[in-house]
């Protein structure tokens, strides 16, 4: 199987995190640059899909991505992100819950800050994207719905999330090869990375704390095999993407 995790485009949130007038949106939508990035990646893959060569090594995707499957979170702004990929490749579009960024849906402000809320009706994304499958169960009363994910809780997420990708889409005998888009979240990215290489949260050498840094729809690839285990093969690609359109 081949994992190809991608972070969404740029939120009215990342566009304003030094505006310290701002105050932040518990859902953000892309702006118009997210939305630009979001376009141009759908681009790069639709003109990348076709494997080219199925006999020449592929690590770095020069003969193709090939992709099967992709997933988002049910926050706006990897739906959205995800979308025009979808469409322009026409492969299953499915909302997958468990990769939500860390924390959930939650108020910002003082009164009620962390306070859980609702997220968005079923009826948001039947209406603006109505090729995305969503999960039996979601209605009107929102998909969160839940306090606030607790540090605790955040860990054991994504080891879930990384025992049911493998469950779904790891190597079968008799089966092609599984190559899976999941448009998520930077914070995320990091409990997932934790999982996947089995790191210590956060710890780096000399006593410093570690990040792994994610721009806005960059690319990175993990290979997983019964055979050869886990390979990264890159992190952040953004060369899809102008140097003008390269966020955090």
């Amino acid at each position: 199987m081949q994992l190809y995790y991608i972070r969404h485009g740029q939120s009215i949130n990342n566009a304003n995190y030094y505006n310290d007038d701002y105050k932040e949106n518990p859902d953000p939508f892309l702006t118009e640059m997210g939305l630009e990035q979001a376009e141009l990646l759908a681009k790069y893959l639709k003109e990348n899909q076709p494997i080219t060569n199925d006999k020449a090594g592929n690590e770095q995707n020069q003969h193709g991505f090939g992709l099967t499957h992709i997933y988002c979170s049910l926050m706006e702004r990897a739906a959205l992100t995800a979308a025009p990929a979808a469409r322009a490749l026409g492969i299953p579009f499915t909302a997958w819950v468990d990769i939500h960024e860390e924390g959930g849906i939650y108020a910002r402000e003082k009164d009620e800050k962390k306070k859980g809320l609702a997220g968005k009706p079923r009826s948001f994304y039947e209406k603006n994207l109505p090729d995305l499958k969503l999960p039996d169960g979601y209605d009107e009363s929102g998909w969160w719905n839940r306090p606030f994910e607790s540090e605790e809780e955040r860990q054991s997420r994504a080891d879930k999330v990384l025992s049911e990708l493998i469950a779904r889409h790891g190597d079968r005998e008799g089966h092609p090869e599984q190559r899976i888009a999941f448009v998520s979240h930077g914070g995320f990215f990091m409990r997932f990375m934790c999982s996947l290489l089995k790191l210590p949260w956060r710890q780096g050498a000399h006593g410093m704390r570690s990040w792994f840094l994610l721009n806005n729809c960059s690319i990175s690839r993990f290979d997983i095999n019964k055979e050869w285990g886990i390979t990264v093969c890159y992190l952040n690609r953004t060369d899809h993407l102008p140097s003008h359109l390269i966020s955090e």
